[in-house]
């Protein structure tokens, strides 16, 4: 059965994040009402109505005197969302693997063979989408839709934060690489072994993009300076 087409409020929330994920809107920056109702084509209250789900994603904010901006993520903000990210992963871990369920493995190696593709062909540009891709599909192994929800709530901001950092991610990782590392995460999965999961989820290569974003956001708190720090001693 055919769903229904997006509103023009679901096409305007889609080209919003587009624009803040490539960062045609940078952190930061006003999002100015008249400006994109002519760019994107649509009405005030559609527009308005996409800004109010953008700010509930975490990705706008609005700020007293200036009116809605696109969220300036911390280094306090990344330490918050990767080090949820990771304790959902590992209830996902300990909840689906051995994975009994073939349709659950089926999807998250349909994401690890999209991004393998799109590796081979060098689209960069997609890099970050089929990061969230094959990890959302990780913690679908537990077939638990709280601990899912929970996982998206987070993943447009984490996404946010990788795409600031993509040049520096692919000096230190080439596309191929990074592909390989979740081809060897996959085939573990496959195996059953919960503990050796959980031991390569665990490669500092996984969070290098989170060194990269100190270089430009100083931490500021006690604890994601703490949390830099146990990074940078992992990472040798």
């Amino acid at each position: 059965m055919i769903g229904d087409p997006p509103s023009m409020t679901d096409l305007a929330a889609q080209a919003l994040r587009d624009m803040i994920l490539r960062g045609e809107l940078a952190q930061g920056e006003r999002v100015i009402e008249n400006q994109l109702t002519a760019t994107l084509g649509v009405s005030r209250p559609p527009l308005r109505e996409a800004l109010r789900i953008l700010h509930q994603e975490g990705l706008i904010e609005q700020v007293p005197r200036r009116g809605a901006v696109v969220r300036v993520l911390t280094l306090h903000d990344v330490y918050e969302i990767v080090t949820l990210r990771t304790t959902l992963e590992t209830m996902a871990v300990h909840l689906g693997v051995p994975c009994r369920h073939p349709e659950r493995l089926a999807r998250l190696h349909e994401a690890l063979t999209v991004w393998e593709r799109h590796a081979a062909e060098g689209r960069e540009d997609l890099a970050t989408e089929d990061s969230s891709r094959f990890h959302l599909a990780l913690i679908g192994l537990a077939g638990h839709s709280r601990l899912d929800g929970a996982y998206r709530a987070i993943a447009l901001q984490l996404r946010m934060c990788m795409e600031l950092n993509r040049a520096a991610r692919s000096s230190s990782e080439t596309l191929t690489e990074r592909a390989a590392r979740h081809r060897r995460l996959y085939t573990i999965i496959e195996s059953g072994d919960t503990a050796a999961v959980l031991a390569e989820l665990a490669d500092p290569a996984s969070l290098s993009f989170v060194l990269a974003y100190a270089e430009t956001h100083p931490p500021a708190t006690p604890e994601s300076q703490a949390w830099l720090e146990s990074l940078r001693g992992a990472g040798g």
